[in-house]
Parts: structure tokens; sequence; C-alpha cells
């Protein structure tokens, strides 16, 4: 299988890279530090092809596209994205309507350009890495929890079309909790729950995946949080996500 990962250059794209280049499939690797993925691509084995490119407008995304479209792709995964923390009246603007282009324009972008030719395969994955917060509001992270709920649902509704139509193609959403990546530094956050290995969530995702699973959260403490989550009410759900998120703040 050959295999498109973009935000490749770090975290749980990076070990995706890993554990899929592992198990014999080709890679093309997207990112924009150009560095970082020749790094990624000596320590591979295989045949792995880097693109050096920044994915966050529409006009990317399509040059993308137009660039790998004869390759035929069988799995994409849409990890590129970061969050931002902060009072919705304090962050900036244009961070923000970043934030937005490249977490939920370039993945939805990029999730239909390659879904079009999968459907007409009658093949493929697509992976869209979402994030556990995308069941809840998010204060101090509004934007980013706004995100990721886009990406849940967007997932999820695809996947219910394919499955009405009897499709062989598989959509899934990765939502996980924290996990120990370069994340935390570009958010200015620190969790104050134990963070997963992010080797560990890609090995999770990717089998989850392959398993046609639409939902995939890793670790059996955030499915039960998330599970119970749904018996509270949203106003308490609100309250206790601001505590959440206010602790994560970090403090010189």
């Amino acid at each position: 299988m050959k295999v498109l990962i973009t935000g490749a250059s770090s975290g749980i794209g990076r070990d995706m890279a890993r554990i899929l280049s592992s198990q014999g499939h080709d890679l093309i690797l997207v990112a924009r530090r150009k560095k970082r993925l020749e790094e990624l691509q000596k320590e591979l084995d295989g045949n792995v092809e880097i693109i050096s490119m920044d994915i966050s407008s529409t006009f990317q995304c399509m040059k993308l596209y137009e660039k790998v479209k004869k390759e035929k792709i069988d799995v994409l995964i849409n990890n590129a994205g970061f969050g931002l923390f902060g009072k919705f009246t304090e962050t900036k603007l244009e961070r923000e309507l970043d934030m937005i282009d490249l977490n939920i324009k370039s993945l939805h972008t990029l999730t239909k350009l390659f879904l079009k030719d999968f459907i007409e395969r009658d093949s493929g994955y697509i992976l869209n890495v979402a994030s556990s917060a995308a069941f809840m509001p998010g204060p101090l992270m509004a934007t980013y929890y706004g995100t990721k709920a886009y990406v849940l649902h967007l997932t999820e509704a695809i996947s219910e079309e394919l499955r009405r139509e009897k499709s062989h193609v598989s959509i899934s959403a990765l939502c996980p909790g924290p996990v120990s990546t370069e994340f935390n530094k570009v958010a200015n956050v620190k969790f104050s729950l134990k963070e997963l290995s992010s080797y560990d969530v890609a090995e999770y995702a990717i089998k989850k995946m392959f398993q046609k699973k639409t939902v995939i959260i890793p670790g059996f403490s955030m499915k039960s949080a998330i599970f119970f989550s749904r018996f509270m009410p949203r106003k308490s759900l609100c309250k206790m996500a601001y505590k959440i998120q206010h602790s994560k703040e970090k403090r010189d």
C-alpha cells in the first residue's frame, strides 16, 4: 500500500510513518520542515518520498493533490494541525484563522479530493486526526476544540454515507487524550493528566484504522471519561472543561 501522511515531521505523524514503514508500506510524507523530513527519510526503510510543503491553504492542498494523484494513494492520514491556549478575547485572530485553515479547511479539502478517487476504486482508508477535545466545549482553547469537533462530526457523517452505499472505503477519526508530542509547546500548555506515548497512540490508531473502526479512542481511561461525559449536563461539562484547561496553563 502507498500511504500519504501530512504533519509527518513530528509526533503522531512521525511515529505512524515509522510503524507503516516497518509494515512494508510505501510512504509519501508531507510537512513544512524539510530537514526533519530528510532525517526521518534516512531512518526509514523502503520507498519513502518527502514533500516539504505548507498545506494551510486550499491552494496548497490542491497543489499537493495534483502532485500525487497519479501515485494511487491507498491511505490518507490527515495529521497536520495545531492548538492555541488562551481566552477567546485575548488570543490572536490571525493565529486562530490559521488554525481553522489547517485543522479544518485543509483536512476537508484533502479528504474530499482523495475520497472521490477512493470511491471510484472502491478501496482506500482515510484517517483524520481529531482529539478527545471533539467531544466537549473547551473554554480557554475554544477554537481548537471547535476545529476538532468539526473533524469528528465530518468523519462520522462521511462514514455513514459510505456505509449506506455499501462502499469498501473506510474513514476513521482518531480522538486521543493528552499525548506526549510537540503540541504542548506550540499550544503553550502543559497537561495535568497523564500523557500517552505518541508511538503507542500511532500504533493503536493504525491497527484500528485497518479494522475500519470509525471513532478511535486510545486508552481505557479516556474511553471511560468520554462515555460518562455523555450523561453530564452540558453546563456542568463546560465548567469541568474550564477547570481542566485552566490547570494546563503554563505559569512561570
